[in-house]
């Protein structure tokens, strides 16, 4: 099977209003570590990315944080993880996306969105190849897969982007769906 390095967690910074959002978080945190994949995520001790960074931390696996020095004021940084200051949030997102080799999405709001819609849009361009799960918490992306099923309707997206758009309801389930497709691929 092919080596899996790491895996670039895309969520909020705040918790949500469902539990089971932080349940999730912490699965992803749990099953990256016992992969024994890097979690890359955007820095921050707060929300969602908080906790599944500090998740896979206590499991014992590699975290690394990508983080603009102006937010680490308002989101701080996990002690004990490898943190990157950067300068701007678009730098962080670029390095994020290279620093991983697949990526777990869960809950967020709108920086979360910006990410994933960049994400899949450098799939489309056939910028990269990278394995992309939807972790879809208590529904919570099933609205995102209509609007895309939507502008495939209407003619703006690709049927294939549509079709690499893979939702999962468990943590464990998804590491093996990217560790099963990164092999099939030869990555």
């Amino acid at each position: 099977m092919a080596k899996l390095r790491s895996i670039g967690v895309f969520c909020g910074s705040r918790l949500g209003e469902r539990e089971s959002y932080q349940d999730a978080a912490e699965a992803v945190g749990r099953a990256i570590a016992r992969a024994g994949a890097r979690l890359v995520y955007g820095g921050g001790d707060v929300g969602l990315m908080g906790v599944a960074a500090s998740t896979a931390a206590a499991e014992h696996g590699t975290v690394l944080g990508i983080i603009p020095g102006f937010l680490i004021a308002r989101e701080g940084h996990l002690d004990g993880v490898d943190i990157r200051i950067v300068e701007t949030m678009s730098e962080r997102k670029v390095q994020l996306i290279d620093e991983s080799d697949a990526f777990i999405i869960l809950p967020g709001g709108t920086g979360t969105l910006e990410e994933v819609f960049d994400v899949v849009s450098r799939q489309q361009l056939d910028l990269h190849d990278k394995p992309v799960v939807f972790l879809n918490a208590d529904g919570f992306w099933d609205p995102f897969v209509a609007l895309i099923e939507h502008t495939v309707r209407e003619g703006f997206t690709p049927q294939s982007l549509a079709d690499h758009i893979r939702l999962d309801d468990d943590a464990e389930s998804a590491v093996r769906h990217i560790m099963s497709t990164m092999d099939a691929a030869g990555l």
